[in-house]
């Protein structure tokens, strides 16, 4: 047995699912093309950063662990 989803009292159709979504994406705040630009270069910045800093981390403690486990 198949259950319908029944919302207030009123059955609805699968394709009112899709243009509820078209509804609600009209609704968004789209930033500009510059915006989108700006921003997605500052988390590849901060991406490539925090690699850099994980990495002198990651050789600091396996240096450590070479001089104190190894000797």
């Amino acid at each position: 047995m198949r259950r319908q989803v029944v919302l207030k009292g009123q059955k609805r159709s699968k394709l009112a699912f899709f243009s509820e979504v078209i509804a609600e994406l009209k609704k968004v705040a789209w930033p500009s093309r510059k915006e989108a630009i700006r921003l997605t270069l500052i988390v590849i910045l901060i991406t490539v950063a925090m690699g850099i800093i994980l990495g002198i981390i990651d050789y600091g403690f396996s240096k450590f662990i070479d001089l104190v486990l190894l000797r």
